[in-house]
C-alpha cells in the first residue's frame, strides 16, 4: 500500500498539533483494494508512526449496510476484517464517517478553529462566507456513529470533499495523502479565528490549594487559560458544545476541587487537574481554554442539549474508548 507510510506520517503529524487534535479523538482512513484502513477507537493519531493503529474493514459490505440502515453500522465491528487485524482493536466510532466519503484518503480532525465556528447557532450562515470556492457541506449536530452517519448522507452531494460537522469538527477528503493535507492546511487557514493572548497562572496560589488534595497545577499554560480567562471560563463552564468535552470532562466545568472532577478551574488562578486523571484530561481541558479564547461574549453559541448529553455519556462505543485511556 503505496500511500499506507504517508498516511501514517500525516496522522501522527496532524495528532501531535493539539490545535487539531486532541488526545484519542480525530481519525484517519485510506481505502484500497475493497479495504478500508481506519484508525482504530480509543487509539492516538500522534502515535502512528511507531504504533499498529489502524483496523482493515470492508468497505463495500459497510456501505451496502449503511443503504439499509444497519444497526451494526453502530459499532461497525462486524466488518472488520479479523485475519488482517492483528490488534484485535475496533475501528473508530466514526468508521461510518469514512465509508460515505468516496474518495481514498479521509481526514477527521476536532480542529479548534472550526469547533469555534461550529458551535454558533449561526454556523451554517457564517461558514458560508468563510469556504467560498471550496465543495463543503454543513451538516447539522448528530451523535457520531450510525446517526451522523445518516445526517451526513442527506447532505452529500458529488464533489463535496470538506465536512464541518456543527458542535463537532473538520472533514476534509481527497485521492491522495498529499492532497488530503494540503486541503486540511486551505480550510483551516480561512477558518482560523483570533484568539485572546493567554493570562499567566498564579502558580503560587495553585499549589497553596492542592495542598493535602489529589490535585496538582496543569504544566500547560494553554491549559490554564480555561481559568485565568474570565470569559472563556464564563462562557464555557455550565454548557457542553461538543461529543468529547462530555465524554471526558463530564458536564460543564467545575469551579472547586472539592468535587472530585478530573479537572477544576479555579477562576482567575488556573486549573488543576487530579493526580490519577487519565491522560485525556489535560489535553481536553485545553481544547476548551483554545476553543472558548476564540470565542467573543456577543458570539451566539448552541450547546449540546440533555438529551444529545445522554446519548453520548450512555453509548456502549464512547464507553470502550473510554476505557482504552491510561491514566497519567
Amino acid at each position: 500500500m503505496t500511500e499506507f507510510p504517508a498516511l501514517k506520517k500525516l496522522s501522527a503529524r496532524v495528532g501531535s498539533d493539539p490545535l487539531l487534535v486532541q488526545a484519542a479523538g480525530g481519525n484517519t482512513s485510506l481505502k484500497q483494494e475493497g479495504v478500508m484502513w481506519i484508525k482504530a477507537s480509543g487509539t492516538w493519531l500522534r502515535d502512528a508512526g511507531i504504533l499498529d493503529i489502524f483496523v482493515p474493514v470492508q468497505h463495500e459490505a459497510l456501505l451496502a449496510a449503511l443503504a439499509r440502515n444497519d444497526p451494526a453500522c453502530e459499532s461497525c465491528t462486524d466488518f472488520v476484517m479479523a485475519d488482517l487485524n492483528a490488534t484485535g482493536l475496533r475501528p473508530s466510532i466514526e468508521t461510518t464517517v469514512h465509508a460515505l466519503m468516496p474518495q481514498r484518503v479521509v481526514v477527521h480532525v476536532h480542529c479548534v478553529n472550526t469547533i469555534a465556528w461550529a458551535i454558533r447557532g449561526d454556523a451554517e450562515q457564517r461558514l458560508t462566507e468563510k469556504l467560498k470556492g471550496f465543495n463543503w457541506a454543513f451538516i447539522p449536530y448528530a451523535r457520531p456513529g450510525l446517526p451522523l452517519a445518516n445526517a451526513i448522507a442527506a447532505r452529500l452531494r458529488p464533489g463535496i470533499d470538506v465536512l464541518i460537522l456543527g458542535n463537532h469538527g473538520l472533514v476534509v477528503a481527497a485521492e491522495s495523502v498529499a492532497e488530503a493535507e494540503m486541503l486540511l492546511g486551505r480550510v483551516v487557514n480561512v477558518l482560523t479565528r483570533p484568539v485572546r493572548a493567554i493570562v499567566p497562572p498564579d502558580l503560587a496560589a495553585l499549589n497553596r490549594i492542592c495542598i493535602g488534595t489529589d490535585y496538582a497545577p496543569s504544566s500547560n499554560p494553554e491549559t490554564h487559560a480555561l481559568a485565568t480567562d474570565g470569559l472563556a471560563l464564563e462562557r464555557g463552564k455550565n454548557a457542553v458544545f461538543y461529543p468529547d468535552h462530555v465524554v471526558f470532562l463530564g458536564v460543564g466545568v467545575a469551579t472547586e476541587n472539592e468535587s472530585a472532577a478530573p479537572l477544576v478551574a479555579i477562576p482567575g488562578k488556573g486549573v488543576l487537574l487530579r493526580r490519577d486523571a487519565k491522560s485525556a484530561i489535560e489535553p481536553m481541558g485545553r481544547c476548551l481554554a483554545d476553543v472558548m479564547r476564540r470565542i467573543e461574549a456577543d458570539d451566539p453559541l448552541t450547546a449540546l442539549d440533555g438529551e444529545a448529553i445522554d446519548r453520548l455519556v450512555n453509548w456502549d462505543a464512547e464507553k470502550y474508548r473510554q476505557s482504552l485511556d491510561k491514566r497519567t
